[in-house]
């Protein structure tokens, strides 16, 4: 029990400060408004390993390269946290190797994940509270995914729009090959 409560533990301290680094990082590539309850919380937890990181890594182009790699050393150290203290990890052979792939796969899972979470919660409050304080948010970081659905199926009956159904499809068929690609690297690591 007491290594359940300790894993607990772990995966909501670094998952908090992962998704919301995150999500800082997709805000700033896709232009997303920060200026409401969300990007305000975001910015809070966020702030004091980004700013320092922005005097040795400035934005480009758009990329917020301190939010990013902040979420990879935050995505990193949870992975190596829970591998310490637990067992199963060894600074030989290729465990920092591994570790890294893990790191880029559990990311990409994370921002499928994150992907669907806004993705609903922007279908329900386009029904409840369409003028809402996060709408704006919401909008910026769904559009790029609706917008080419959208084009291809018009809503059904003039009402009834069926891009966020599909997004969220492909994005957990997304998640399956990525299940299936990281169960074919542990067999391949495992192997060598």
């Amino acid at each position: 029990m007491a290594e359940q409560i300790l894993k607990y533990l772990l995966d909501v301290t670094f998952g908090l400060f992962t998704y919301a680094l995150l999500l800082r990082f997709f805000m700033q590539f896709l232009r997303a408004p920060f200026r409401n309850p969300l990007g305000q919380a975001v910015i809070a937890l966020t702030d004091w390993i980004v700013k320092p990181l922005r005097r040795i890594l400035p934005g480009f182009k758009g990329i917020d390269w301190a939010s990013l790699v902040a979420t990879v050393v935050f995505q990193f150290l949870w992975i190596l946290a829970v591998r310490l203290v637990f067992g199963g990890f060894t600074f030989a052979g290729d465990g920092i190797a591994f570790l890294l792939i893990r790191t880029a796969v559990e990311l990409a899972r994370a921002t499928l994940w994150l992907l669907i979470i806004v993705v609903i919660v922007q279908a329900i409050l386009s029904w409840v509270a369409p003028d809402g304080p996060l709408s704006g948010l919401l909008n910026a970081l769904t559009f790029p995914f609706l917008r080419p659905i959208r084009r291809i199926l018009p809503p059904i009956g003039g009402t009834l729009d069926l891009s966020p159904l599909i997004v969220i499809v492909v994005a957990n068929i997304a998640l399956m090959f990525l299940g299936y690609f990281e169960n074919w690297l542990t067999v391949t690591l495992i192997r060598s």
